[in-house]
């Protein structure tokens, strides 16, 4: 799992208007939370935070925080970042401090792995779902979720229960939803109203 360090203040101000002071001043607002800490009203530097994030585990970096606080020395993800609408500069962000020796859960993106069949003969291939949540130990988080694709025809699917998670790494579901799915129409389709055509 990708690491960094990340240096934080304690954000004296709370509430809404201790975050707008925070902004005002080029800070990013945010909260330290987690087991066996209480929550802890931080700020940080942006190009900071934008540095400790630019790995391939992204928001799954596992941060050791410095500063001055209980924050101080623990190690934690984000977990929440919220995002201004338009810039798409961060507005407040939540990290949570984790035990390293107990599995949690994650969100992890999708990758596909090569091309398929369908995309060949003119179909689409569709992400339906560009994430998914796993559960396992902090050390064990992939940076991504592969599915290979290329025996995939038009009208395939690949849903939860197709994919093979990483060693040690369960994905979470309720239901097996679709993550994956080829669309289009097959060209024996185009055969088939030609002919139809044809005959009227």
């Amino acid at each position: 799992m990708a690491q960094a360090e990340l240096n934080l203040s304690n954000r004296e101000r709370l509430g809404k208007g201790g975050a707008r002071s925070a902004r005002r001043a080029g800070l990013v607002p945010g909260v330290v939370y987690g087991a066996d800490i209480s929550p802890c009203a931080v700020t940080v530097e942006p190009k900071a935070l934008q540095k400790a994030l630019a790995t391939d585990a992204g928001w799954n970096t596992l941060l050791t925080l410095r500063g001055e606080g209980a924050f101080a020395g623990r190690l934690a993800v984000v977990k929440d970042m919220q995002l201004h609408p338009l810039r798409r500069t961060p507005e407040h962000v939540d990290f949570q401090a984790i035990d390293m020796s107990r599995k949690q859960a994650f969100m992890v993106p999708v990758m596909v792995e090569g091309r398929s069949k369908g995309e060949k003969e003119g179909g689409t291939l569709e992400l339906i779902r560009k994430e998914l949540e796993v559960y396992c130990l902090p050390t064990q988080v992939p940076s991504s979720i592969d599915v290979p694709v290329a025996q995939l025809e038009i009208g395939d699917v690949v849903h939860i229960e197709d994919i093979k998670a990483p060693e040690g790494v369960e994905l979470v579901h309720d239901v097996n939803f679709t993550v994956i799915t080829v669309v289009g129409h097959k060209p024996s389709d185009d055969v088939e109203e030609g002919s139809e055509t044809s005959e009227d």
